[in-house]
Order: structure tokens, then C-alpha cells, then sequence
């Protein structure tokens, strides 16, 4: 199908997108599809979905766009969950996902590619990418758009902060190669920029030396004061390749707090125990190996099984100062029942402020930040339920902010143009002329609500 009828409501009198290599699709499970996410809290579906056959065809969508006052969004795996991708016309990444080139310090892949994808092909030639999000389903474009935070990033920073080069549609219709040394305006906007200013197509992102197998070590505390301890000692010494945090409830009530670090090697240079566990003092120890690909697609399966259960996930995700990290976090999780989890996973990242580079994903200025993600899953699904813990998450993340938190926007919490401005705050006026440069038409994605209507 190569021309759209769009809706009379939408654009009177219908009309019709020609020449598109790819096809425009209206089927209604086509569009309901692309009207909900993996949180499954917003539900929304477009007029149509494009699924691309060439970066022309975004261009070409784009302009049409411009002359005709629709709104666009490119949707990746869906994994987004509060409505980010939702507009008149949905781009759907999935149909440009080609790895175009693996080189011994970058690959260059369209940004339909899923990161598992590309770690595996970057593995056949002994590389891989720097950063992985703990689930490997995601697509390039989707992470670079709001950032992309894993066990690496107390290394590396996040995902985008790994970018060599991007080709980018911008909101009035321009194809643009873009990098820090060349449109550098619109390179520091598009990457974690929330769709706000460019469609990424394809990317130049940096590759490192693999290693063959993952050892993990998995050590409990007591407290959150304990865990963070640990995490502050092996952040700066770095001597894990990954690092986080999780807090496990007990059976019997409480939790415990557990430190997940690896080491990646290849035999024989293996990982000293004793030297690795120096100085940490944990309450347990266990340490497992895994091939080091099985390791980075540990959580896949679990992932892929949830999503078919479509259950609401109203997630938080704070980025919080590391002077502040004990006491919020120990207060947040007092005040939690298991309905307001569900069984969701609660997880902390510590992240040198130094390896965080991007204008446009704000965290806190203390030299150690913390990411805070409370994954609540509403079971059975219950959108009462929803709305009472999208309010908590509200006043979580007023506290928060309070106290110079930001949010990561990933997370499901309901934000005003000025909670935006506030986000942002010295950056705000950066933003709003990116925006007016890159997308003066306000048509990119929407869904967010960061400028005023």
C-alpha cells in the first residue's frame, strides 16, 4: 500500500502520502498495537503505521507531516511504558534494521536493530558494545532516545554517551549526519533528546574488546546504607565490569540488599576472588560464571514472557544524588506494601557523574549519581490501581526533586510543560531553541507533553 487515507477528523477531505518504498498500514490490530506499550497505562492508536522501507521514506513521511499538521513518532520494540511513541502516524523502527558494518572500535546499524542483534555480531568478531541494558530486546534507536542505562554504565556512562556519528530526520524534514565534531547542536539534542527534535535512522555506535566468560558475585547487606557503601568502594576502584543493585523482599517481611558485580575475562587471565571481595564485607557471597553473551541476555526470556501477559507497569526511575540515596530510598521502601510492587523488581545503579555527558538527560551534579527504578507491575491488571500509584509515583518524584533529584524519562510519571521546564532547568532554554530550530512545527512526538500546546 502506497498511499494513506488519513481520518476526516484528523485531515478533511483525506489524504494521500505517494512514492513510499515501505507501505502504510491501517489494519486495526496493526494500529492498536502500535497504540500501547509494554506498560500498557496509556493506550492511544495512530491514524496509520509507516513501516519504512528505506530512511527516505521517514523523510518523505516527515515533510508530508509538516505540510499537513500531523504529529509523527518512531516506535521501536515498544518497550516504552507511558504512551512516549503514541501520535497521528507511527513510524515503525522495526522495519529498518540493518547492520550495516562491524569495525574493530564501532558498528554502524540502522536503528531498528535490536542490541542482542548486534552484540551477537559484534561478538563474532571478538568486539562488543561498551553498554548493555539488562534487556537486549531493545533497538538502537529506542535507548538513544532517552539515554540507555546498564550494569556498564559506572564505567562507560549510558548508551549515549557511546555515539560516534547519527543520521537523523529532523522535525522539518532534513536528512542530517550529525556528530560532536560535525551539527554538534543537533547531535547533543537527538541523543536522549525523547524524540523531541530528530528521528534517529542510523547510528555509529563504539565497539570494545569482548571477553569470553562473566564472573558474577552476588553479595547481600543488610541495609541500604550497607549496599551503597559497597557500591561507592567498587565504583571507584572499578574493578567490576558491571555493577548494580537489588532489593529483594524477605519472606517474612523487610528486605534484603544485594550487590550484583562482574568480572568479564577470557582463560586463563581469570578473576582473584579474594582480590575482588577486598574491603567489601558482605553478610553473603555467592559467585557463578556464565558464557559472557547468556550473561548480557540473562533477563530476555523472563521479559518477553511478561510482556505476553500485558500487565500494567507504572515504573518509577529517579536519578537521585548520591548524598541523599540512603535515607529516600530507605523511606520509600518502608512506606511500600506489595501491592505497590507487585513483584516488580527495585533495582539501584551508581554512575559516575564524570562518565555522563549528554545536555539533554539532566541528573543531579553530586560526583556519584544513583538510578532508583521501582518496576511496579499492577497483577491483576486493575486501572484504579494505575491511577493510585501514577499519583505516588508524582509525589515520589516531588519529594525526589526536592532533594535535586531528576527523573529518568523512561519511567511512568505524570508531568506539565512547567514539571518539564523544571526537569530541564538551566537547560530549558537550550531545549526550547533546539526544538524551534529542529522541529519548528511541533510535530515529533507528542506523547511526552514537554512544551506547551
Amino acid at each position: 500500500m502506497s498511499a494513506m487515507h488519513l481520518d476526516r477528523t484528523t485531515a478533511p477531505g483525506g489524504i494521500e502520502i505517494p512514492g513510499l518504498d515501505g507501505e502504510l498500514v491501517v489494519d486495526p490490530a496493526v494500529l492498536a498495537e502500535a497504540g500501547e506499550d509494554y506498560g500498557h497505562v496509556v493506550r492511544r492508536p495512530p491514524v496509520a503505521v509507516l513501516r519504512p522501507g528505506s530512511v527516505r521514506d521517514i523523510v518523505t513521511a516527515v515533510r508530508f507531516a509538516n505540510q499537513h499538521g500531523i504529529t509523527v513518532a518512531m516506535r521501536g520494540q515498544g518497550h516504552g511504558v507511558y504512551g512516549a511513541a503514541r501520535a497521528t502516524l507511527v513510524i515503525d523502527s522495526r522495519a529498518l534494521a540493518t547492520i550495516h558494518r562491524i569495525d574493530p572500535d564501532s558498528a554502524v546499524v540502522d536503528a531498528g536493530v535490536r542490541w542482542g542483534d548486534l552484540t551477537r555480531a559484534a561478538l563474532a568478531a571478538g568486539r562488543t558494545p561498551p553498554v548493555a541494558t539488562d534487556y537486549l530486546g531493545l533497538s538502537v534507536g529506542g535507548t538513544l532516545s532517552v539515554g540507555g542505562i546498564g550494569g556498564a554504565s559506572g564505567r562507560h556512562g549510558l548508551q549515549v554517551d557511546t555515539v560516534r556519528e547519527l543520521e537523523v530526520v529532523t522535525g522539518d524534514g532534513r536528512l542530517v549526519r550529525c556528530s560532536a565534531r560535525h551539527d554538534a547542536e543537533l547531535f547533543d539534542a537527538v541523543l536522549g533528546g525523547l524524540g523531541q527534535f530528530g528521528i534517529i535512522a542510523r547510528a555509529t555506535v563504539a565497539l570494545v574488546a569482548a571477553r569470553a566468560t562473566a564472573r558474577i558475585y552476588r553479595l547481600t547487606y543488610a541495609s541500604v546504607a550497607a549496599l551503597t557503601a559497597g557500591q561507592r568502594t567498587v565504583l571507584a576502584d572499578g574493578r567490576f565490569d558491571h555493577l548494580q543493585g537489588q532489593v529483594l523482599p524477605e519472606e517474612g517481611g523487610g528486605y534484603r540488599y544485594e550487590l550484583e558485580g562482574a568480572v568479564y575475562y577470557t582463560a586463563p587471565n581469570s578473576p582473584a576472588d579474594a582480590a575482588v571481595l577486598a574491603g567489601l564485607s558482605p553478610l553473603t557471597t555467592e559467585i557463578e560464571e556464565l558464557p559472557y553473551f547468556d550473561w548480557l541476555n540473562r533477563i530476555s526470556e523472563i521479559v518477553d514472557e511478561l510482556a505476553e501477559l500485558r500487565l500494567p507497569n507504572p515504573w518509577l526511575n529517579l536519578f537521585l544524588p548520591d548524598t541523599v540515596v540512603d535515607e529516600f530510598v530507605a523511606r520509600t521502601l518502608a512506606d511500600l506494601t506489595p501491592a505497590d510492587t507487585g513483584g516488580g523488581v527495585i533495582l539501584l545503579y551508581p554512575v559516575r557523574r564524570e562518565a555522563l555527558t549528554r545536555p539533554f538527560v539532566p541528573v543531579p551534579r553530586t560526583p556519584v549519581v544513583f538510578l532508583f527504578s521501582l518496576l511496579r507491575m499492577v497483577i491483576p491488571p486493575d486501572r484504579a490501581e494505575v491511577r493510585r500509584l501514577l499519583r505516588a509515583n508524582a509525589e515520589l518524584y516531588e519529594q525526589a526533586r526536592e532533594l535535586g533529584a531528576t527523573q529518568y524519562a523512561i519511567g511512568a510519571i505524570p508531568m506539565t510543560p512547567q514539571d518539564w521546564r523544571r526537569h530541564y532547568g538551566a537547560e530549558y532554554p537550550r531545549v526550547v531553541a533546539a526544538k524551534a530550530r529542529f522541529d519548528p512545527q511541533h510535530i515529533l512526538t507528542p506523547g511526552p507533553q514537554i512544551f506547551p500546546e
